[in-house]
C-alpha cells in the first residue's frame, strides 16, 4: 500500500517553511505542563513583510487544528495546500503586509516540521506513541522561544482562530508583557464538555482502526487512513451547519441513481471526500495529539478559574465570533468579552457555513482585523 504524504519528513522540500531547533529555556529541553519532557524542538515557520528596525510591527498568526504555518501563498513544492488565511494576509489586506511583519509556526504536535508524533528524536526513531501528551500552553512556551529567536519583544498583536485562539488566549494571560494587543476568532476560554465529546469521538474513530498500531504506524507499511477519515467527516459536521447541508445536498443522490442498491446520498460522499482529502496530507498521530492538546483547554486551570485568569488581561482584545458556529457558539465569545476588561464590543460575522466562517469570511473578518491593528 502506498501510504500519501500526510506528514513532513526531514529532506523534503522546505517550501517556503524556515526551521530552528530549540534546546528549551537554559538549554534543558521541555518540560511539558503534563509532566512529559521533549530534550529539544525544532519549529517550522513562515514570515511575509519587513521587520521595522525597532521590531515593532510584528504580528502572530496562530493556526488553527488542521493549519499550519503556510497561511499565505499557493501550493508548491513543499506545500501542498495554498494558504489557509489567502485574502486576509498581504499587501493591502486586513493583515497588511506592507506595514506589518507577519510570523507564523506550525504548532508544537504538528505535521509540518514542527516537532511531532511523526519527528525523529536523537536515535533517529519516529516518537509515534511515545510522544508526550501537551497543551495549549506547552505550544505557546514554543512560540516564546521563537519570539526570542526572532527579537520580537513583544507582539503587535497575537491572532487566531479555533485552536488558534486558544493561543491567542494564552499569550495575553501567560505572556501579558509581550503582547500588545490580540485578536480572538470562534472559541472559548474552556473547552466545553460538549467539544470534548466531539473530539474525543474523533480520536477513538482513528485509534479503532487497525492500521493505528498503537500508534506505532509509521514503519509498517499502512496508516490508519480511514480512521482518520471518519475523524474528519465527524468533525466536519461541527464545522458547517444543518442549514447549509441542507441547501447544498438535501435528501439528493450523488449520482443520481437508486440509494436503496447502488447509490449514496450527496452528503455521505462529501463527507468522504474531505476526510481522504485531509488523510491526504495530515499525520494521524498529530491529528490525535492536538485534538486532545484542544480538549485539555483551560484558561482558568491553576490560575483560580476563568473569571480570574481573563481578569488579568490588560492589552486590548478584539473577540470575534460567528453567528451560525455550533462548535463554538456566540455565548463563549460573549463570556471572554464580559470578562475582559480591555476587550472591545463582541464583534459578530454572518455566515451560513458555521465555525469554517472564521476561514472563509476573509473579507468581513479582515475588516475588523485591520481596524483593530491600526487602533
Amino acid at each position: 500500500m502506498t501510504i500519501p504524504l500526510g506528514y513532513w519528513r526531514p529532506g523534503d522540500d522546505p517550501g517556503s517553511r524556515h526551521f530552528v531547533t530549540f534546546p528549551g529555556p537554559d538549554g534543558a529541553g521541555f518540560t511539558l505542563e503534563g509532566g512529559g519532557h521533549l530534550d529539544e524542538v525544532t519549529v517550522a515557520y513562515e514570515t511575509w513583510g519587513t521587520l521595522n528596525p525597532e521590531r515593532s510591527n510584528a504580528v502572530l498568526v496562530e493556526h488553527a487544528l488542521t493549519g499550519d504555518s503556510h497561511a499565505v501563498g499557493e501550493t508548491g513544492p513543499g506545500q501542498l495546500t495554498p494558504g489557509w488565511w489567502n485574502g486576509l494576509i498581504g499587501p493591502g489586506l486586513g493583515v497588511d503586509t506592507n506595514r506589518w511583519f507577519v510570523v507564523c509556526s506550525n504548532v508544537l504536535g504538528g505535521a509540518h516540521g514542527t516537532t511531532g508524533p511523526s519527528s525523529l528524536d536523537r536515535a533517529g526513531r519516529h516518537y509515534g506513541s511515545r510522544f508526550p501528551v501537551i497543551t495549549v500552553r506547552d505550544q505557546v512556551a514554543v512560540e516564546v522561544e521563537l519570539a526570542n529567536h526572532l527579537g520580537i519583544a513583544t507582539w503587535r498583536s497575537v491572532i487566531g482562530g479555533s485552536m488558534g485562539g486558544m493561543r491567542s488566549l494564552e499569550w495575553t494571560i501567560g505572556y501579558p508583557e509581550r503582547v500588545a494587543s490580540s485578536v480572538v476568532l470562534s472559541v472559548g476560554a474552556a473547552s466545553t464538555s460538549e467539544e470534548i465529546a466531539h473530539s474525543a469521538l474523533q480520536v477513538r474513530a482513528i485509534k479503532a482502526d487497525p492500521a493505528f498500531h498503537g500508534g506505532d504506524y509509521y514503519d509498517t507499511g499502512d496508516a490508519p487512513l480511514a480512521g482518520l477519515a471518519i475523524a474528519r467527516g465527524l468533525g466536519q459536521i461541527t464545522y458547517r451547519t444543518s442549514d447549509e447541508f441542507e441547501a447544498r445536498f438535501g435528501r439528493s443522490a450523488q449520482n443520481n441513481g437508486d440509494v436503496l442498491n447502488d447509490d449514496i446520498y450527496a452528503i455521505e460522499s462529501y463527507l468522504g471526500y474531505q476526510g481522504e482529502k485531509l488523510a491526504r496530507r495530515f499525520d494521524a498521530n498529530s491529528y490525535v495529539v492536538l485534538s486532545e492538546a484542544m480538549n485539555h483547554h483551560d484558561v482558568g486551570r491553576g490560575r483560580g478559574g476563568i473569571a480570574q485568569a481573563l481578569a488579568t488581561v490588560t492589552s486590548p482584545m478584539t473577540v470575534i465570533g460567528i453567528d451560525s458556529d455550533r462548535l463554538y457558539p456566540l455565548r463563549l465569545q460573549r463570556q471572554i468579552v464580559e470578562l475582559v476588561s480591555s476587550a472591545t464590543p463582541l464583534s459578530v460575522i454572518t455566515s451560513s457555513v458555521g465555525h469554517d466562517g472564521f476561514l472563509l469570511e476573509v473579507e468581513q473578518i479582515g475588516k475588523i482585523i485591520k481596524s483593530a491593528l491600526e487602533e
